[in-house]
């Protein structure tokens, strides 16, 4: 589908921090800067379909659209014929805009629109698009903790049915133009436990799990909500987002669980839970873990990738995410190395941020890469 089964991701966050700064991760990473470089090395690697943002908040001044900020990526992904795709909306989107407000989800239809005629006219396709990224963190970092713009509290299911709203009326918009181009529908997939001494907590973690975790994908699904107009082939691709931070005890979303804790399950678990619930084609979105894990942690991501797809799941790709080492959000002189490369300062040249390869995640890939996952069939039991 995308070219190669493992893609890249490019942290492309925008918007306003708990401490109301602007953060911009393409820009802290330089990967506008450096964008022809970083996409050749993803191509010697084996890569050949990626991640990428394109940033409202620049794209869209007061509903005049402007196109020039997405240009080099645009050609450079021609260039190395890398398979994009383009994220819309991560977290930031313009100033003058109230996401509780009809004319957000308007002015979203309207850059959708114009932003798949500009995609149409400067690459060559096929088109994948992710219209509003993670809804469901969204709604609690924006909508309950005051996280991000807008800054509220107490209105998380407010943002998370506007989110889903938006994001619909912006699918309507893209295949307006392209009627063949496929979503991509990222959200967590998340799990959490009661306490040891808790037990009779476990009902809550189950109504978490079960029904709070899929609620934006059974909105654009239609399940739920079904007056949003939400159907299954506008749900299309589900894309699960999966970090080490996304199993943690009831009520401390804090402080995930210890990568030995017992009550810890596998992704492979998420996998199956999703394709249950949905069918239709998957993928990991977004994945990985920080520091000296990242290599144990892709290896045991892409062991389950593929007992998914030995069991017949159509999981048709997992994107590294972040492939570049970035700067924390609220935190911006933090810096999480989380990527194939890390992002460090270049001692000749001042400011600028040098590109240093992960060796022990590197050796984990090309182990990952001996398996061609696009190639496996399925395993079919014998009858009994």
């Amino acid at each position: 589908m995308f070219g190669s089964f493992y893609l890249a991701g490019f942290e492309c966050a925008t918007g306003y921090n708990r401490q109301g700064e602007w953060i911009d991760q393409i820009r802290a990473t330089q990967h506008d800067a450096e964008v022809d470089e970083d996409y050749k090395r993803l191509v010697d690697c084996g890569f050949a379909g990626i991640r990428e943002g394109i940033r409202w908040p620049l794209v869209d001044v007061r509903g005049r659209l402007d196109f020039s900020s997405v240009a080099a990526f645009a050609a450079a992904a021609r260039r190395h014929r890398l398979t994009v795709i383009w994220d819309l909306f991560h977290y930031g989107y313009p100033a003058d805009l109230d996401p509780f407000t009809p004319a957000f989800t308007e002015r979203f239809a309207a850059y959708c629109r114009a932003t798949a005629l500009w995609v149409a006219a400067h690459s060559d396709g096929p088109y994948f698009f992710t219209p509003v990224n993670e809804p469901s963190f969204f709604a609690w970092a924006g909508g309950d903790q005051a996280q991000f713009a807008p800054y509220a509290r107490g209105r998380g299911p407010e943002l998370k049915l506007a989110l889903v709203r938006a994001a619909i009326r912006g699918i309507d918009a893209i295949r307006a133009v392209l009627p063949s181009a496929r979503i991509v529908n990222a959200d967590p997939w998340c799990r959490v436990v009661p306490p040891f001494d808790r037990p009779d907590r476990a009902g809550d973690c189950r109504s978490f799990n079960q029904g709070a975790v899929f609620e934006s994908w059974d909105m654009l699904c239609g399940r739920l909500h079904p007056e949003l107009g939400g159907s299954r082939r506008h749900l299309d691709i589900i894309g699960i987002n999966y970090y080490w931070t996304n199993q943690w005890e009831l009520d401390r979303n804090e402080v995930p669980l210890a990568d030995d804790d017992p009550r810890r399950c596998r992704l492979l678990e998420g996998i199956r839970e999703v394709y249950a619930r949905y069918g239709g084609d998957l993928m990991i979105s977004e994945t990985s873990h920080v520091g000296d894990k990242r290599a144990a942690w892709l290896s045991e991501v892409a062991a389950d990738c593929e007992m998914a797809i030995r069991e017949g799941i159509p999981l048709r790709g997992c994107c590294l995410y972040p492939i570049l080492g970035m700067p924390e959000w609220h935190l911006r002189d933090t810096w999480s190395q989380m990527g194939l490369w890390e992002c460090r300062q270049c001692t000749v040249q001042q400011g600028r941020l040098q590109r240093v390869l992960h060796a022990p995640m590197s050796l984990a890939l090309q182990d990952a890469l001996r398996v061609p996952l696009l190639q496996l069939k399925p395993v079919v039991a014998e009858s009994e």
